[in-house]
């Protein structure tokens, strides 16, 4: 007859740990967060924004329009004045999604595979190398609430000990209106050459405006800087009609990394390079 065995007796169960008082501010700010985006969404689509088509015959579009648009995206910034340099990636792009830890499971997994989708989505675009990496990311992307606000900003000292104090501090006061933010990192030597970027999108709302701001951001730290009244149809416009990249977005993205433009080419330089490669642009998919 065997011995029996004894089982170790099971330890006690250890009481959640109490939320301090910040926590518990940052839960219920997270909750008011969710229902106001929830809200903000509805009315949203109600008054018919947020397309999710791309853009069709009621968004007609021309070389001269294109023109416009790419200048004023890709060549100035909300945060400088005048015309810069145009800016863009020369090694490949190595994409890392970051979770905060409060961030559900089916959110991880939903918002990850729109990130893949859209990277790989972006190479097609681009010509440029543009993937999911764990090995050397230069391209990190933060999904988080309130609640995680703290660590992930601890999380992007580390990635990037040279931010500066008030980035992290807008970063850390994030208002309610700006659901993600990017900003993109460049070498001392090669000021017009992008080497590392950060961008941070709220886990607070829907499905869809997290699917935005993906592919705003990214596309925004790919070189597309700016946003203009006037693009249509297009995610660089403040107006909120497309939510997603447009057939219009693609063509800024092809022509951003033709080799026939360089990073540092200034606009004048580059304006007939781009009347010719928006001909083309344009007669190739009419």
């Amino acid at each position: 007859m065997p011995f029996p065995v004894a089982q170790p007796a099971r330890p006690p169960a250890l009481p959640a740990p109490a939320q301090t008082a910040q926590e518990a501010r940052a839960a219920a700010n997270s909750a008011a967060l969710r229902d106001y985006y929830a809200r903000v969404l509805n009315d949203g689509l109600t008054r018919g924004l947020l397309r999710t088509d791309g853009g069709g015959l009621d968004t007609p579009f021309t070389d001269t329009m294109l023109q416009r648009n790419f200048e004023q995206i890709a060549f100035f910034s909300e945060y400088e004045r005048g015309a810069q340099p145009l800016r863009r990636w020369v090694e490949p792009v190595r994409i890392k999604s970051h979770f905060g830890a409060s961030t559900p499971a089916q959110d991880r997994l939903r918002d990850a595979n729109a990130l893949t989708s859209f990277a790989n989505r972006l190479s097609r675009i681009t010509g440029h190398p543009v993937s999911m990496s764990e090995t050397a990311p230069n391209f990190h992307v933060f999904f988080a609430n309130e609640i995680d606000r703290p660590s992930v900003i601890n999380s992007i000292r580390r990635i990037e000990p040279s931010i500066s104090a008030s980035t992290l501090q807008s970063i850390r006061d994030l208002p309610r209106s700006t659901y993600c933010l990017v900003i993109a990192f460049t070498d001392i030597r090669r000021p017009c050459v992008y080497t590392g970027a950060i961008a941070l999108n709220r886990s607070d709302p829907p499905a869809l405006n997290r699917h935005l701001c993906i592919h705003e951001e990214i596309a925004q730290g790919l070189g597309l800087a700016n946003d203009s009244p006037f693009a249509r149809p297009s995610i660089f416009n403040d107006d909120d009609e497309f939510a997603l990249l447009t057939s219009h977005d693609e063509i800024l993205l092809r022509l951003l990394y033709n080799p026939a433009l360089q990073p540092g080419m200034g606009i004048e330089v580059a304006r007939p390079i781009l009347r010719s490669l928006i001909a083309a642009q344009v007669d190739g998919n009419s």
